[in-house]
């Protein structure tokens, strides 16, 4: 990983519209993670281990140097995740000497609180919500700092960036506050907790212009690569374990691939690709004209999936 100064003479170095404009939502980035600091007692970053989670992390890096990241890191495991982004997470954590807190879902399935699914679209990744409502009451976390985008999922459009929560965990998007940016309004409830979306007003390309600009290292699954795959729905499932559903007659073959989104993987699907470094991911993703969410069965439910569930606590 860079030094903070290389950081800095490479961000010197750099020029054109998206270096201004990723300076610009740098800058902003900056100014929420420090007021997240100044109004709340207690914040905690939630970490996936996903390209917009290891944003957010630089992003924190910046906003407090020379001091360490003050507070920390806390993955929802689903147990289903991409062994190459647990792998990534672990080393992070270590270089960075931050704490990491880990709650699982296979806690929350054992204890009776959630049910596994099962069957073809099976998917622990609505379960997380039961573990994640556990560990902010677990730990009295008043602010959870997380990496969703506006232009993800309309859902996700209606979000403030200090999105209030009640003391169920639950979302009502018909009561959200006004926002103007400078005036950021972290003042809450007993009971409630705040969701903070540093990188709400990113998009998918400018967080990719953000990582080449900053020469960030990310997990090898973003990169383009030979793995055993099957086709269901016109999608393109991982097929080198044995997490993801299949059918004896979904045949499995071996494709070059990469991952947009690296989510659950029984619900994450892949895209066929060349892109093997980040200026080809950089130059894909400005070409293509599909939302990196169009790779994720989990959003394609119902019409209103992600509402439904960020209404019952999910992130």
């Amino acid at each position: 990983m860079n030094t903070f100064l290389e950081e800095i003479e490479t961000l010197n170095s750099s020029s054109g519209s998206q270096k201004l404009q990723t300076n610009a939502l740098e800058h902003e980035a900056i100014y929420i993670f420090r007021e997240v600091a100044a109004q709340f007692e207690k914040p905690v970053l939630l970490f996936s281990g996903g390209k917009d989670s290891i944003t957010l992390v630089r992003l924190a890096q910046k906003a407090f140097w020379p001091a360490k990241i003050p507070f920390p890191l806390m993955h929802i495991d689903t147990g289903h995740n991409f062994p190459e982004t647990i792998e990534f997470r672990d080393r992070l954590v270590e270089a960075l000497g931050v704490e990491l807190i880990i709650r699982n879902v296979q806690d929350s399935i054992d204890q009776g609180k959630v049910k596994e699914e099962s069957g073809r679209y099976s998917s622990r990744n609505s379960l997380q919500t039961t573990t994640l409502l556990d560990a902010i009451e677990e730990f009295k976390f008043d602010a959870c700092i997380g990496g969703a985008r506006r232009d993800e999922e309309k859902a996700r459009a209606k979000e403030r960036i200090f999105s209030v929560r009640d003391d169920f965990g639950q979302w009502d998007e018909r009561n959200q506050r006004p926002e103007l940016f400078d005036m950021l309004n972290g003042q809450i409830e007993l009971g409630q907790n705040v969701r903070v979306f540093p990188i709400s007003n990113w998009t998918e390309l400018d967080v990719w212009s953000y990582i080449q600009q900053e020469q960030i290292e990310i997990p090898s699954i973003y990169f383009a690569h030979k793995r055993k795959t099957f086709l269901r729905d016109g999608m393109i499932w991982s097929a080198d374990d044995n997490i993801v559903f299949r059918e004896e007659d979904e045949l499995v073959e071996e494709r070059m691939v990469r991952f947009r989104t690296v989510g659950d993987m029984s619900c994450t699907a892949a895209v066929l690709s060349n892109a093997i470094s980040i200026d080809k991911v950089v130059s894909e993703i400005r070409d293509s004209s599909i939302s990196e969410r169009g790779a994720r069965i989990d959003d394609k439910r119902s019409e209103a999936a992600m509402e439904k569930r960020k209404q019952q606590g999910y992130f």
